[in-house]
């Protein structure tokens, strides 16, 4: 099949970054991404992006109006396109069989649906979406169902592996490309289809081609060991800070070791964000269903005590805080899941500020990017909290790190930002009541400079110290 038209039904976090860089390698593709919600595909035509992302304004400004367009035209870009990408949301379901671990898949069967109905030639389906295995047939049988005359479908996994932050990058110089298809001749002229897309800027070597449902599966695979290497040296941090060893120190000893490697082995509160969580879910629920409890108990394990790291945070706080962080003021510093996007899906930031609310902590939020009723929007979540009011009383959004701190009682690092690690300590310690407390819940400050400032510091995986001797003495805020 020779490509001319390219389709993304789902203007989000994949569709968006994705579908700009295939206009922008492949200019001589009209790349068409259609949304029903009017508003984030006005933003997409704005000069302000719905998404932040290194890069991605750069790409997108670049292609768009040439070969790349934004559109709630739904329909005619889906009888225009050859090939479709389904980029739709496939959140855990919160009712009903499988709740709170499967997938609920019923966007994807309402894009199937959408293509069956209005296609009147041919189409490539490319199930982008992070998927359970199998959802593949499910798209292919209700096409099928409901196929016209003269109109075939061939549908594809080609699953996203693009890391909030950095998916520009990651998009433009993939480790890998998965593309999953059918056996059959047809199948195989598909995948050959979308391995020529890729292939105008990716290596052939690193285009990886197999059956469908091993493509599904090693999506869920493969979040589900990063996030076990996330858990696993979290839960060895717990062990550090009661044995007096670094866990910066035994994360960087283990990750010498060529067979176990560096990466993911940085102790934190905890991981977030859309995949991790949801995606090691499904896989217990998979588990479950093919009567494998064992596997699905082990898989569990790895979200249970990513909650256990948040909470165990969060505790710390309020016993350093002398067992009571009641109407005391705590900034927070950062709300996104990681640096470098504005996405708080899962953050553990949120649930950290759950945990200290229910204890009636007032508290003070700064995120360089992360917008005001996006934080109120997701503190006030029912799963969060059954009383929105409260959180209007205990929760003031700062627009800088200085303001959240002054006249704090403590201040919790909660996302990585690099503008974070070089803040004027001293001159936060100067506007805080004392004793002042600093809570690094993501590694990023030099804990000696800040004790020597006098600062109580408390790292995760680290037992600190304080030497008295070394601590500059300062006048004590105002109203202490």
């Amino acid at each position: 099949m020779s490509l001319k038209k390219i389709c993304c039904i789902g203007a989000g976090y994949v569709g968006g970054p994705t579908c700009a860089v295939i206009a922008y390698r492949c200019p001589q593709l009209q790349v068409t991404v259609v949304d029903m919600s009017h508003q984030r595909i006005a933003e997409w035509n704005s000069d302000e992006l719905p998404i932040f992302e290194p890069r991605l304004d750069e790409v997108v400004k670049t292609c768009r109006g040439r070969n790349l367009f934004f559109t709630t035209d739904i329909d005619k870009a889906i009888v225009e396109a050859e090939l479709i990408f389904i980029c739709v949301n496939t959140p855990t379901k919160t009712y009903g069989l499988g709740k709170g671990r499967a997938a609920d898949l019923k966007f994807i069967e309402s894009c199937a649906r959408r293509i069956a109905e209005v296609a009147q030639t041919s189409k490539i389906v490319v199930e982008k979406s992070t998927v359970p295995v199998k959802a593949a047939e499910s798209i292919s049988n209700i096409l099928k169902a409901n196929v016209k005359m003269g109109v075939k479908y061939q549908v594809l996994s080609n699953p996203e592996f693009l890391a909030e932050g950095t998916a520009i990058s990651d998009l433009f110089n993939p480790d890998r490309v998965l593309i999953g298809g059918e056996t059959s001749p047809e199948g195989q002229d598909a995948v050959n289809a979308l391995c020529w897309v890729y292939e105008h800027w990716v290596p052939r070597e690193k285009i990886i081609t197999m059956n469908t449902w091993s493509s599904e599966l090693s999506k869920l695979a493969a979040n589900a060991f990063l996030a076990q290497r996330i858990s696993s040296i979290n839960a060895m941090s717990a062990v550090c800070e009661a044995t007096g060893a670094d866990v910066s120190e035994v994360a960087h000893a283990i990750g010498t070791d060529s067979r176990i490697g560096p990466k993911f082995l940085k102790a934190s509160v905890g991981f977030g964000g859309s995949c991790f969580q949801k995606d090691v879910l499904n896989l217990v629920y998979l588990c479950e269903c093919l009567n494998l409890p064992e596997v699905a108990v082990y898989w569990q394990q790895v979200v249970d005590i990513n909650t256990y790291q948040r909470r165990r945070f969060s505790n710390q706080i309020i016993q350093r805080l002398f067992n009571t962080v009641t109407s005391k003021t705590i900034a927070i510093l950062g709300f996104a899941f990681k640096k470098d996007t504005g996405d708080t899906r899962e953050s553990s930031a949120i649930y950290i500020c759950k945990y200290l609310l229910e204890e009636g902590a007032h508290l003070n939020i700064y995120d360089p990017k992360v917008k005001r009723e996006t934080i109120l929007r997701d503190l006030t979540r029912p799963e969060i909290t059954d009383c929105p009011e409260r959180v209007s009383e205990l929760v003031n959004i700062c627009s800088d790190a200085y303001s959240a701190a002054a006249g704090s009682h403590a201040l919790a690092v909660c996302t990585e930002w690099d503008e974070f690690s070089t803040l004027d300590y001293q001159k936060i310690y100067n506007k805080m009541l004392k004793p002042a407390f600093i809570f690094d819940g993501r590694l990023i400050l030099d804990h000696g400079a800040l004790m020597d400032i006098g600062f109580h510091v408390e790292a995760v995986g680290k037992r600190l110290t304080r030497d008295i001797s070394k601590v500059v003495r300062t006048p004590a805020a105002s109203g202490q």
